[in-house]
């Protein structure tokens, strides 16, 4: 399998090493010829720093400084807040980038490709164009050519990118006695009562990237080039304290620009069909947060694993977004509120003035987890069943809450038996027809996409195939087996499929990447044997509605909630939960 990835910056590359690590052909097609030179620093959390090691083996020094505090003044000298940081580094760009292309595979770089477009075969992508003829034939094809991405536009149509709000000067600057003076520092300095900010962070013993952040409304750049940079931030500047002062004294400002911050929406997907989107391409969030280098890291990592896991990629694409979607999306949104408060900080009060790196931030638990086995844990027995319809409308906000409270959560999924058969069941649905009528109310009621037409047309008998086929699949990879059930859930819900028929469980299990030969091999064995044991702990537990989920301390209190929630209820029992054990990290909690 061939992959072609649009885009050789951070993302590009990190997603390349990994694939030729695993053997994978890979050509890069980076739209500059040469490499830039100019251009600024990145923060990057310690995630992200184990994914650089992960990428060398470890046998490389990393490029920049460990950032080890975080001050942030005002420019009359008032301290607002100062933070111990450990799990922070800064690295110039170009420092960042020359590790990573020192790692590509010879010849695998080709620079100077714009690309154009696309070559399909019916829907599917079978090379791709770039300008002066150039043409790249390939198997799978990654968009990682940045937040303005020619790729994602073909893919989705014009992206509408938020109005510029806030402008930003960055630049890097040699000061060895300045940097001795601030090493590991986190130095930046706000205007207190508009959009006005300047930040110094070293890159090494004799280096700084600096960044001057401001409101455009309030003043802008007059002209073009480096001495109209020069002018504005020099008057913009006046009146800050003597570090800022020093710095400029020192800058080329030749290698500085200005940049127009925007972010834009979330996608509800970063694929079509054998293309995929990666960093700013997927998603582009406001600099604040101090996110975008991580994100792109972290997403190629996650792309790679997935593409390695399962044997169809459309699983792995799935995947992916599932596992990143939610963070991405939590990141555009901090970055705004951010930048709405870096606009008016006169309305925020001095204790609630924001640090400028997400992961400090204590807003729930996202991102401040660094090692789940050390932190408190609740036991989650989740009772469910793949034809359960409430099942399928809280899934959603189960993914969500796994993605942001995962480490602090040991989920075990047990089947239910909703529909041994039509004879032996009981309640208010006592055939198909009622189930169809069922499935409409609900979809109506709580705006979900459902489909009814499989109990008109092709009528499951019972839900128990699906359930021990789930079982099966448990036996060979519990995270397999999770992404199983929904790609069922897919089927039934969307596809209007009868998931009880033995093609849809295979054609399922081979999306997964699960081995269907041997699940067909467990599943009037071993696979069997779980289901009951799962049927017989619901009857001891009392279970007989779906969902149903059992919530279990480390101190041994229980909490169970049942039917439809929303992330809200359930966020608050976990919380309240957590907040009871004496070993519970302070910070860590919501705070809005």
């Amino acid at each position: 399998m061939k992959y072609v990835i649009i885009g050789g910056g951070i993302a590009g590359a990190a997603l390349a090493i990994y694939l030729q690590k695993k053997g994978c052909r890979v050509v890069i097609a980076e739209r500059l010829s040469t490499r830039n030179r100019v251009g600024h620093g990145f923060m990057v959390h310690t995630e992200a720093i184990g994914i650089l090691n992960e990428l060398n083996g470890g046998d490389a020094v990393l490029p920049g400084e460990s950032i080890r505090q975080f001050r942030l003044m005002r420019p009359d000298g008032i301290t607002l807040r100062e933070e111990i940081l450990d799990s922070w580094s800064c690295m110039r760009r170009d420092q960042l980038m020359d590790y990573l292309t020192g790692q590509l595979a010879e010849g695998s770089l080709l620079q100077g490709m714009q690309f154009s477009g696309f070559i399909r075969d019916s829907r599917r992508v079978v090379a791709a164009e770039f300008e002066g003829g150039h043409r790249e034939e390939g198997d799978i094809f990654v968009g990682a050519d940045g937040a303005r991405s020619m790729v994602r536009q073909q893919l989705f149509g014009k992206t509408i990118h938020s109005p510029v709000r806030v402008k930003e000067v960055v630049g890097v600057c040699s000061y060895p006695s300045l940097a001795q003076q601030y090493a590991h520092t986190f130095l930046k300095f706000q205007h207190a009562d508009y959009g006005l900010s300047f930040g110094m962070i070293p890159t090494g013993p004799k280096d700084f990237v600096w960044f001057m952040q401001y409101d455009p409304t309030m003043g802008d750049v007059i002209g073009e080039g480096s001495e109209a940079i020069a002018a504005f931030c020099r008057s913009k500047l006046q009146g800050f304290p003597d570090p800022v002062g020093e710095l400029l004294s020192l800058v080329d400002f030749r290698n500085s620009y200005v940049w127009h911050t925007q972010d834009f929406n979330p996608l509800p997907t970063f694929h079509q069909q054998n293309v995929v989107l990666l960093g700013d391409a997927a998603q582009q969030v406001l600099p604040f947060t101090s996110a975008g280098t991580s994100n792109a890291l972290l997403g190629a990592k996650v792309l790679a694993e997935g593409l390695a896991a399962f044997a169809d990629p459309q699983m792995a694409f799935r995947a992916y977004y599932e596992q990143r979607a939610f963070h991405v999306k939590n990141h555009v949104q901090l970055g705004r509120e951010m930048s709405r408060t870096f606009l008016h900080p006169e309305k925020e009060k001095k204790s609630e003035v924001q640090t400028p790196l997400l992961s400090a931030r204590p807003v729930r638990l996202t991102g401040a987890v660094t090692g789940g086995s050390r932190h408190p844990r609740l036991r989650v027995q989740y009772f469910t069943d793949p034809i359960c319809s409430t099942c399928w409308i809280v899934q959603p906000t189960l993914r969500q809450i796994e993605v942001e409270y995962g480490p602090y959560l040991d989920i075990s999924y047990h089947m239910g038996g909703l529909l041994p058969s039509w004879e032996t069941i009981r309640g208010k649905i006592r055939s198909p027809e009622d189930a169809a009528l069922h499935w409409e109310e609900v979809a109506l009621k709580y705006q979900i996409p459902i489909n009814p037409m499989v109990w008109k047309d092709d009528p499951l008998s019972s839900s128990f195939p699906a359930a021990i086929a789930f079982k099966a699949a448990q036996r060979q990879n519990e995270e397999k087996a999770v992404l199983y059930l929904r790609r069922l859930r897919e089927m039934l819900f969307l596809d209007g499929k009868n998931i009880s028929r033995p093609q849809h469980l295979a054609v399922a299990a081979e999306e997964a990447g699960l081995d269907w030969l041997k699940m067909m091999t467990d599943f009037d064995g071993e696979a069997l044997q779980e289901f009951r044991l799962d049927l017989r702990l619901a009857r001891s537990l009392g279970i007989v509605s779906f969902p149903t989920l059992i919530m279990t301390s480390a101190l041994g209190t229980t909490t169970r909630i049942k039917g439809y929630f929303e992330f809200k209820e359930l966020e608050d029992l976990i919380l309240g939960m957590l907040s009871a054990d004496p070993s519970f990290i302070p910070g860590l909690h919501k705070t809005g």
